[in-house]
């Protein structure tokens, strides 16, 4: 008990040491080492090695400088745990100074059940290889605890060099970067970034990141299973827990001061009057190993033994890489595409992973290995696209990281790809007018591909370029934003680069000059969002009314101007609003000025219920031969009548009307009192009657819905109604007597069935090619008496042909040529039945 006292307080003493000095840094050069694994018949450089395991072979081989003077004695020793000393024959020692010794090297073994592997580097004296022996003896735990120490503070400060390394290159090559190269370093290499450093002047910005580097590198719980780092213990606890601590100089990174405590304390403690133990960190470099010291060597009595730890034996562990962005697409026609991924920043400061591809399948479904390489200030993998790889490709694919981890094969995250596509880009028609000068807007784009769009830019009527910043929101729509605060109206140029295009798509714009000013504040009863109307509403930083204050939301362009949409802070206040009330609102600039706007408070949204519908077929309709099987569809040529209950307000005006439209807005109409398509039962009900060819024309078709619109203009919720699907004409169905040939189908408007099935299941069927403009079809001969069909409207939901086959007489069979169409006058398309067969296809083929 009291040696455990006495433990705790040297730990104490030691943290209280480092809260006031920084430890000393490991910045003297040692000596170098060349180490060589071999396993199962490969060989790799200790550079690309991250764990040993039982059998594998190792080759070391001093380099000692011409004319070195000291004599110095390498020996290996392997452990197996801190309470079961190592055997004898786990020790092995070569006389570095020895000519064979430094021409060949040596050759170990890595024993069964070994843990650790420790060299020692000793001055040559009498009994030095017993002494050093005789302290692993009789001290186990201790150099097991330091060949961990040693690998986790090796491992670090590949971290932390690679990261200044990376800080230096870009200072002296692009110091304007920085500011953008720093937090991928951070990230990739898990290092504690100091934000206050990017706001400070470029010149002063990499001076300031590589300070207090003792505090930088984190913790990182990769690097901590690498090292099989001990970490338990009431000392280990205590310590961790003091060195978060401001007295034991918190900001030291806690695996750093677990180390330093370490290596500082139980070497100490294995000290004789012959020989003091030093630590020694690994700088890999291919085979070899360059020792970086904190001590200078004592050549004197006590003497310096030099300590160095190889990596730990075990069973490995993975890098845990891990997509930044699961929901990000990549363009893979990017020239040095970068794949980001964090959580393994032994990935970028090592060379365990080695030989890395991105391994995507081209058009015939081959693997095709791509080669990447981690770039940790681009923070990620950066990929080596080759054009003649990448026009073999798919348009659109994933792709997984693939490579060694040392000896063992790996594989990564996976990334959803685009490639290369010719397509347009549309502005949207709401950003048609929506420039103007002495202000930064915002221009939306549509097409097919986003993901390899490469640059954008805006160049005014003088050929001068504007600074665009863009992003693609989703991978078919680009958000660009256009600074044009000291631009003056005119004429501009949208250039768009996609990645392997020669030229770029021009898109021309135009800029207006427009003058700010507030037209209206209006907001519905019960709403806690109000909308503002007017020009320059970008620089309203809030509105008053009547005690509430709003805050500014989404500002969308009109064709009348600017609306901004602005939201209660507090949205139970916004109960005190009446319909009918008029008031005075104060709008609250973005330089300070206060502007007045006139206020309403109007009627609260409408609100219906629906109660019920049915569907009044037309004699065209009824003569389709189709049975619907879903009760939600309703056809064309149909009339549809349904009844709904007022909620709010709870009765219905004599001015109501109901808006019916498809989902996309493309079609729609208005059903009123006025025109007899709304019919009042009551205060409360009304009944709604529309002819739906008449109302949304031949082409309409998809989910209908519909909502109240009072006469002030204001409208409620869209409400879905039924499902608008169109039916073609089906008049006759021949077939033979042989139930393998297929029947023959006539009618009109056939293009408007999606797939024809001999049975419910559609185990057999054809499709319908699209744009079919035949009347007649080759079907399957039904199995049960009737045919099925889905509709290109609907193609979810099957439907059943009530149309009796008519059996033809044996000689006129279905191997008879069926009639071909007429075609129109002047048309030079050939009639259905002689196009290719490609377009009728084979009554079998699966659907």
């Amino acid at each position: 008990m009291w040696k455990r006292s006495r433990l705790i307080a040297a730990v104490l003493f030691s943290v209280t040491l480092l809260a006031f000095a920084d430890p000393a840094p490991f910045d003297l050069a040692g000596p170098t080492i060349e180490v060589r694994v071999s396993r199962n018949g490969k060989t790799l450089p200790i550079s690309k090695v991250p764990n040993l395991v039982v059998g594998d072979r190792l080759w070391i081989h001093p380099v000692m400088p011409p004319g070195q003077s000291i004599k110095y004695l390498l020996i290996v020793a392997f452990l197996r745990g801190s309470t079961n000393p190592p055997p004898e024959s786990w020790f092995t020692k070569a006389e570095a100074w020895d000519k064979k010794v430094q021409q060949e090297g040596i050759f170990v073994n890595v024993p069964k059940d070994a843990q650790q592997a420790i060299v020692f580097l000793a001055p040559s004296t009498g009994g030095d290889y017993g002494a050093v022996r005789d302290a692993v003896h009789s001290r186990p735990g201790s150099f097991v605890r330091s060949s961990q120490d040693l690998n986790q503070l090796s491992l670090d400060k590949a971290r932390l060099d690679a990261y200044l390394e990376a800080v230096r290159v870009v200072n002296e090559t692009n110091p304007d970067k920085l500011k953008e190269v720093s937090p991928l370093l951070a990230r990739s290499l898990s290092i504690k970034l100091d934000q206050d450093c990017l706001q400070k002047v470029v010149e002063e910005q990499a001076s300031c990141l590589v300070q207090k580097q003792n505090e930088l590198v984190m913790d990182d719980g990769h690097t901590l299973s690498v090292t099989d780092a001990l970490t338990t213990g009431a000392t280990s606890d205590l310590a961790m827990q003091l060195s978060y601590t401001a007295r034991a100089g918190a900001g030291y990174y806690s695996p750093y001061i677990a180390s330093v405590i370490d290596i500082a304390h139980i070497l100490e403690t294995v000290h004789t009057a012959q020989y003091q133990y030093i630590p020694a960190l690994n700088a890999f470099h291919n085979d070899e190993i360059n020792l970086k010291l904190n001590t200078p060597p004592s050549f004197r009595n006590p003497k310096s033994v030099v300590v160095m730890a190889l990596p730990a034996i075990d069973n490995g562990h993975q890098p845990p890489l891990r997509l930044v962005d699961e929901k990000q697409e990549f363009c893979i026609a990017k020239d040095k595409l970068v794949l980001p991924v964090e959580g393994a920043p032994l990935a970028f400061a090592t060379s365990y992973a080695h030989d890395m591809v991105l391994r995507v399948k081209d058009k015939n479904g081959k693997d095709v290995d791509i080669p990447v390489k981690a770039d940790p200030s681009q923070g990620g993998f950066v990929a080596d696209t080759q054009p003649s790889v990448i026009a073999n490709l798919n348009s659109s694919m994933t792709g997984s990281l693939h490579g060694m981890w040392g000896f063992e094969a790996y594989k990564g995250p996976t990334f959803h790809l685009q490639n290369v596509q010719s397509t347009k880009w549309e502005l949207a028609a709401t950003d048609t007018h929506g420039l103007v000068v002495g202000r930064e807007d915002t221009l939306h784009l549509t097409s097919g591909n986003a993901t390899c769009v490469d640059s954008i830019t805006v160049k005014n009527d003088a050929g001068k370029e504007i600074k665009t910043e863009w992003k693609a929101n989703q991978p078919d729509q680009l958000e660009v934003k256009v600074p044009l605060k000291d631009e003056s109206p005119g004429a501009l140029t949208l250039q768009i680069k996609q990645a392997g295009a020669k030229e770029p798509q021009t898109i021309a714009l135009h800029s207006l000059s427009e003058a700010g000013k507030y037209v209206s504040f209006n907001v519905n009863a019960g709403d806690s969002q109000g909308v503002l109307e007017g020009n320059r509403l970008d620089e309203v930083a809030s509105l008053e009314l009547k005690g509430i204050q709003f805050k500014p939301g989404k500002l969308s362009n009109t064709s009348s101007g600017d609306a901004l949409t602005l939201t209660a802070d507090d949205t139970k206040a916004t109960a005190q609003l009446h319909a009918g009330d008029k008031a005075t609102a104060h709008v609250q600039l973005k330089d300070g000025r206060t502007l007045d706007v006139a206020a309403s408070v109007v009627q609260s949204r409408p609100k219906v219920q629906l109660l019920s519908k049915s569907v009044q077929l037309s004699e065209e309709a009824q003569n389709t031969h189709i049975a619907l099987s879903d009760t939600n569809e309703v056809p064309l040529n149909s009339k549809l009548v349904f009844s709904v209950k007022a909620v709010v307000p709870e009765t219905f005006s004599h001015d109501q009307k109901i808006e019916v439209a498809t989902e996309d807005g493309s079609f729609h109409t208005t059903l009123s009192v006025a025109d007899g398509s709304l019919t009042l039962q009551d205060a409360k009900i009304a009944l709604g009657t529309i002819d739906l060819a008449r109302s949304f024309g031949t082409s309409a078709f998809g989910p209908l819905r519909f909502r109240p619109v009072e006469s002030e203009g204001a409208a409620g919720d869209w409400q879905p109604l039924a499902n608008l699907v169109r039916l073609p004409m089906l008049e006759s169905l021949q077939c033979g007597r042989n139930n393998a040939q297929p029947c023959t189908l006539t009618g009109t408007n056939l293009f408007l069935l999606d797939a024809v099935a001999s049975d419910a299941g559609f185990g057999q069927s054809m499709q319908v090619p699209d744009g079919f403009a035949g009347n007649t079809l080759q079907v399957p001969h039904p199995v049960g008496g009737s045919l099925f069909v889905k509709l290109r409207d609907d193609p979810s939901a099957v439907n059943t042909v009530v149309l009796p086959a008519k059996v033809l007489p044996q000689q006129a069979s279905a191997h008879a040529p069926t009639q071909p169409a007429k075609p129109a006058a002047g048309d030079d398309t050939p009639p259905a039945a002689t196009q290719p067969a490609a377009a009728q296809p084979a009554p079998d083929q699966p659907h």
